[in-house]
């Protein structure tokens, strides 16, 4: 970098000067933490897709023992115990379902958080919206309106209404247990 250009740039927090501002370093870290949390979750979803890949496959697999399986002899020892392996790894599909399911729940809740700290950064890098409470309301309304979790809005109302964060987090476990169905989003 020349030196013009150094000139031009905002001071850092390890080189503070007077231009240097705590607003702007914290809308670096809400950076960082957006930029971390979207990396984190590209590597999920690419070995999510792994795992999906693999899983129609062995699915496929079954299928096709299933029905190779109807060639055999009806009271067969073999049949039997094929027929018995096959229903146990289909069990054990249900589960990987349950964990995609879950997954996917992950993995909303993690978009949320970065939409939520991508605009909680821009509200704070604005000086005119800094110190607007409307602002402010219109802010914690949107990232409130983007929940479709009821444990995610009862965690996040908790907080606004002064709860602590072990409280909000106590409530939010409480609603999610209540919430009996699991569906993908």
């Amino acid at each position: 970098m020349n030196d013009n250009a150094q000139r031009f740039q905002p001071s850092p927090a390890a080189r503070p000067d007077l231009d240097w501002s705590q607003v702007r370093e914290t809308v670096m870290m809400l950076n960082v933490a957006v930029a971390q949390i979207s990396n984190a979750m590209q590597d999920g979803d690419e070995s999510v897709k792994t795992l999906t890949e693999s899983f129609t496959a062995m699915m496929d697999n079954i299928a096709a023992i299933q029905s190779t399986l109807e060639t055999l002899p009806a009271e067969s020892r073999q049949r039997d115990d094929i027929s018995r392996r096959c229903d146990a790894i289909s069990g054990q599909m249900q589960t990987v379902i349950v964990a995609f399911q879950f997954y996917d729940k992950l993995n909303q809740r993690l978009g949320h958080l970065t939409d939520s700290l991508a605009s909680l950064g821009g509200l704070v890098a604005s000086p005119e919206q800094l110190y607007n409470p409307q602002a402010w309301k219109a802010l914690q309304a949107d990232i409130k309106s983007r929940y479709t979790l009821e444990a995610d809005k009862a965690m996040f109302d908790a907080i606004l209404n002064g709860a602590s964060i072990e409280e909000a987090l106590h409530l939010g476990r409480k609603r999610d247990e209540s919430e009996e169905d699991i569906e993908l989003f």
